[in-house]
């Protein structure tokens, strides 16, 4: 297998966990602002903090990025994934932002829910 090939596996994974995450980080703001604070946000944070772990072990960058750095040389945010360049670029500002969001509400949900 050939290292554009290989890259192109990469990608198509990491876009994949980027969607599911999407979903995760989407349905834990969804539950908390129709006040639907049920296991699957439990679940979601779980996720979420784990995520988070992972990207604290490695400094900030996600693991995938590097093992698709063996593979390429390229220097925009996006060499690793299918996504707009500038949303690579901003992608842990924006969904950091969201998931703060969603806590703040669901910590407010938790402590005026009687």
């Amino acid at each position: 297998m050939d290292d554009s090939l290989k890259l192109t596996l990469i990608k198509i994974l990491h876009t994949l966990i980027w969607v599911f995450f999407n979903m995760v980080i989407f349905y834990l703001l969804y539950a908390v602002l129709v006040n639907k604070i049920d296991l699957w946000v439990w679940i979601c944070l779980g996720l979420i903090v784990l995520e988070g772990l992972i990207l604290l072990i490695f400094k900030a960058v996600c693991p995938i990025t590097l093992v698709a750095r063996k593979y390429s040389d390229s220097q925009k945010h996006n060499f690793d994934i299918y996504l707009p360049n500038r949303l690579a670029k901003y992608n842990k500002h924006i969904y950091t932002t969201i998931v703060l969001i969603a806590v703040v509400i669901l910590i407010y949900r938790l402590l005026t829910n009687p």
